[in-house]
């Protein structure tokens, strides 16, 4: 089927994904390239002669190549081998392992909940959980970190690895032996109806396993009821372009164009939607925001260019390149621009590059000096970066989708002392130390995800409790403490208990009830205006 994922065939792809070492085209390059390679190698064996101290010359190269993508655009990279599994891991949908969601609290890995159905939670793992032993060997104290436990759970499918675990209320260490299997890593965050007929989908990435996990939410959300759909693209980095592809077409009517790639040596390429869409009507919100990137702005930008639906939150990141990777002879990769992606309308949603990476990698931050994020009419929009959608509304190119309504990312809301809290991870460590003596009671009072969200209220004990470990952690409230911070501390306190008790739908299902641009969502969804911003009248 055309624009599908399709594993047997070589992917064009907007992140990450794997190739076969393709030959490079250097017939349109100024200069014989035979004699760049000559000058090259001849400088690296003056330096390997001559030069005062010995050189890794396999380092020097690296470095070269390195700098050489820097040179070119801010998203070619180099990646060595040893790394490239870690790189791909994200967006092809699975590792092998234990398969459990973990955080080092106090020194120890705690299990925040086992993978449904998968290796440790058919041993009997639970959430709550606290691994004491891998094999003979301690795993507590300080030279615990990621990459020790990573280096020690995961491994070859089929692999065992024996666990031993402390568990609240038991005495004696519990001795598990699992054997590692195949992990899903989902990109689907949450999938819930927001009330009879508007459902909720949060991506986090476009990934392999992208396109079945929305079809199932989809499915899920239509059997009850859905009529109109809330998109959530915010933070999603991108992911594989035929994946974006496949989720623009579910929203569209056949025939129409997703996207178009187009580079110096890389023909001109049209994607299209086909007769598969299962939601080509009802109304439709897709939230971005400057963290929405790549794929995420193919599918943001096809349905705006086609008034399909509304783009509400703030400018996308402005990632329009593409890139496809080249094996070297080690095994390293470089992951090579090749073209860039337009939107239906000819938008090149590529923000600048040409003052230099440096400039580039401080985009965001120049965005919050110049107050974009808080001001819409901040955002020069010249006349010659003007373009029509389909009814012909008026947008604009230049670096990224603009949204349809804008909402600001209002930091006069967060005082020093929430701020603080966030960043230096209290609430958590809170909510952990609480589980750790009342996860059973929890778990008893509330046997569902769905009567925990209606039903639990943090009591002003809980909230005082807090106020006092905040103080403890070198946080206190002080007198800045607002009555917006206390909403805010008691929403993440229920939240937080919601992911560790469940999942992160949990949380986000909680959180949600305080963020802006999903409240505007469901307001547009319910009003008239979500017409009338679609025609342009």
């Amino acid at each position: 089927m055309a624009g599908k994922l399709n594993q047997c065939t070589m992917k064009m792809f907007l992140g990450f994904s794997l190739t076969l070492l393709m030959p490079v085209l250097l017939s349109g390059q100024a200069g014989d390239p035979r004699e760049t390679i000559q000058k090259y190698n001849t400088a690296l064996q003056i330096i390997n002669f001559a030069y005062v101290e010995k050189v890794n010359e396999s380092e020097l190269v690296e470095k070269a190549i390195i700098a050489t993508l820097k040179e070119l655009d801010p998203h070619s990279r180099y990646i060595p081998r040893e790394e490239l599994r870690d790189a791909n891991e994200p967006l092809e949908g699975s590792y092998e392992g234990i398969g459990v969601t973990y955080q080092l609290f106090n020194d120890t890995i705690l299990i925040i909940s086992p993978y449904p159905g998968g290796p440790s939670d058919q041993a009997g793992i639970r959430p709550g959980d606290k691994i004491i032993r891998i094999e003979d060997e301690n795993v507590t104290g300080n030279n615990v970190d990621h990459d020790f436990v990573l280096q020690r759970l995961r491994g070859k499918k089929g692999s065992k690895v024996n666990l031993g675990i402390a568990r609240h209320g038991k005495k004696n260490i519990m001795e598990f032996q699992i054997t590692r299997d195949e992990i899903p890593i989902r990109s689907l965050d949450a999938g819930y109806m927001v009330n009879e007929t508007i459902g909720y989908i949060k991506l986090n990435r476009f990934s392999m396993s992208t396109p079945g996990e929305f079809h199932m939410a989809m499915s899920q959300l239509k059997k009850n009821g859905m009529q109109s759909l809330i998109l959530d693209l915010r933070g999603n980095s991108g992911g594989y372009l035929d994946v974006a592809v496949d989720l623009a077409d579910m929203f569209l009517d056949a025939g129409k164009l997703i996207v178009y790639t187009e580079g110096v040596s890389s023909p001109k390429k049209k994607y299209n939607s086909t007769f598969s869409g299962s939601f080509e009507e009802g109304k439709l919100v897709v939230l971005i925001d400057e963290g929405s990137a790549s794929a995420s702005e193919i599918v943001s930008g096809a349905i705006q260019d086609w008034d399909r639906g509304l783009i509400i939150g703030r400018r996308s990141f402005g990632k329009g390149l593409v890139q496809r990777p080249y094996f070297l002879p080690d095994s390293s990769v470089i992951r090579l621009t090749i073209a860039r992606y337009y939107t239906p309308s000819g938008r090149c949603i590529q923000k600048p590059y040409d003052e230099g990476y440096d400039e580039y990698s401080q985009e965001i931050e120049n965005r919050i000096k110049h107050g974009e994020l808080t001001w819409a009419d901040s955002i020069p929009m010249p006349d010659s970066l003007k373009y029509f959608t389909a009814r012909q509304r008026i947008v604009y190119g230049g670096g990224g989708i603009m949204p349809d309504v804008f909402v600001p990312w209002d930091s006069l809301k967060f005082s020093d002392y929430y701020t603080g809290l966030l960043g230096k991870g209290i609430i958590n460590d809170f909510i952990l130390h609480l589980l750790d003596k009342q996860r059973c009671d929890l778990e008893k009072k509330y046997s569902t995800k769905e009567q925990f969200i209606k039903k639990f209220n943090p009591d002003e004990g809980l909230f005082d409790s807090f106020m006092t470990y905040s103080a403890e952690k070198g946080v206190p409230p002080g007198d800045s403490l607002t009555e917006y911070d206390t909403l805010m501390v008691k929403y993440q306190l229920k939240a937080h208990l919601a992911r560790n008790l469940w999942d992160n739908d949990a949380y986000i299902r909680i959180m949600n009830e305080t963020d802006d641009a999903f409240r505007k969502a469901v307001i547009m969804i319910g009003n008239e205006a979500y017409l009338s911003l679609l025609t342009g009248n």
